[in-house]
């Protein structure tokens, strides 16, 4: 697998709910009653999209190859009062901490930051057999109700990692060896720029059962936050972060500045997000163990660091040094600071759902009008156009949802053709 193959924390997928099944039109056989009697059975619902975390994903990998989601159908009814089978749900499953955005408007619909599992999109409601239509007067019913559609969208998934802390910093300074020595990680390390492809998590002991959970962020580089180098990718993840970890090379072995390292990466923290360049940072002076005094001004960069209000610990991640006074002080710092960031949702969809319900348009062209709304869809669908009674009950259900009245507000008059989907008929008051 290709490096930027693995390099996948966003990602855009098409979902579709299965549609209900039909009622079925079914007469049972019995002596004395007109044609038998209705037996029609009901048509099952469709499946649902849901939404569930797996615990154990860190990326959106496998969304690279799977980007359509469609739930089957409910079975149609048959005689005998036979139900439709209600389809099986299908099951999306994402790493915790993963966003999901409607494509269209880029609104946050649901952010997976709990185990709870999420119902995106709702199948169809299963028809009514025509048993349910039959009355004293309409003893014979000759139609029965179409399966309603499932629901269906775009989505745009976006991971952003739950970590307490993050460790950020430029490619190479130690970041994945420090999570490796304070944790039980076990990120790739090597010694050139970019070992770290992904975002590493890994649990930290503090003492029985507490801890925190600390990210590994790739290297940033200047020119981050306009997507150059890794980096770009993988700002989103610290979004969460109550505390950074900001790891500088005080060795300056690789001939950086520890210095001016410190002021790129907060400036492409804060060409991201002003938010996230106003977490809570703590200076962590890497490989002290090979620290030339002669190369690096050390007291100037304790100065720096005083003056910007950060904290700083000399620590090195080969030998362990000062590790255990960082670990200790990060769990007192987290125990004052707010929980985990967890986005509310900007997009209602069952209120959303309940507008669309019964929206109606109604638009002309030169002496036709084309009337559209998803409840005249389903109406239509479960209208026998060839049987007198339900024709008649297509016609009142026009009236009492306002339709025949928005038509005449548009000018639709004796003569003009409406169409509503499929069905075209003259407009006759």
């Amino acid at each position: 697998m290709r490096d930027a193959e693995r390099i996948i924390d966003k990602t855009k997928i098409y979902v579709k709910a299965g549609d209900g099944g039909n009622g079925a039109v079914s007469f049972r056989r019995e002596k004395y009653v007109a044609k038998g009697g209705p037996d029609g059975g009901d048509g099952g619902h469709g499946g649902n999209i849901v939404f569930r975390v797996d615990e154990g994903a860190t990326t959106l990998l496998f969304f690279r190859d799977h980007r359509k989601f469609v739930a089957k159908n409910g079975g149609n009814g048959m005689g005998e009062k036979f139900h439709g089978a209600t389809a099986k749900d299908v099951e999306i499953l994402v790493p915790l901490g993963t966003l999901i955005r409607d494509a269209e408007t880029g609104k946050i619909i649901k952010d997976m930051s709990d185990l709870e599992p999420f119902v995106c999109c709702r199948g169809g409601r299963g028809g009514f057999g025509n048993r349910h239509f039959a009355t004293p007067t309409r003893q014979v019913p000759m139609f029965a109700k179409q399966g309603t559609k499932g629901e269906e969208r775009e989505l745009i998934l976006e991971l952003k990692m739950l970590a307490d802390v993050g460790l950020v910093g430029m490619p190479s300074v130690g970041k994945s060896s420090i999570l490796s020595r304070i944790s039980s990680a076990r990120p790739k390390i090597a010694a050139y720029h970019f070992t770290t492809l992904s975002p590493n998590l890994g649990v930290v002991s503090t003492g029985g059962e507490s801890g925190f959970v600390a990210a590994d962020i790739p290297g940033l580089i200047e020119g981050a936050a306009d997507g150059a180098g890794l980096g770009h990718a993988f700002l989103r993840h610290v979004e969460r972060c109550r505390l950074l970890l900001h790891v500088v090379d005080i060795s300056a072995s690789e001939g950086r500045d520890p210095i001016e390292d410190i002021e790129t990466i907060n400036r492409e923290l804060a060409r991201y997000s002003e938010q996230l360049a106003s977490r809570p940072q703590i200076i962590l002076a890497n490989k002290c163990d090979m620290l030339d005094e002669e190369l690096v001004d050390v007291e100037a960069f304790k100065q720096f660091v005083a003056e910007n209000g950060w904290e700083l610990f000399f620590i090195s991640a080969a030998t362990g040094e000062g590790l255990k006074e960082v670990v200790q002080h990060v769990a007192h710092r987290l125990a004052e600071l707010p929980p985990l960031t967890v986005f509310e949702a900007e997009l209602d969809l069952a209120e959303e759902a309940e507008v669309n319900e019964f929206e109606t348009t109604v638009r002309r062209e030169n002496d036709d009008f084309y009337v559209e709304g998803k409840w005249l869809y389903d109406l239509l669908g479960r209208t026998n156009l060839d049987s007198y009674e339900s024709l008649t009950y297509f016609q009142r259900s026009l009236i009492k949802g306002g339709v025949i009245k928005m038509l005449e507000e548009k000018g639709c008059t004796d003569g003009h053709t409406v169409h509503i989907y499929d069905f075209e008929f003259e407009f006759i008051k």
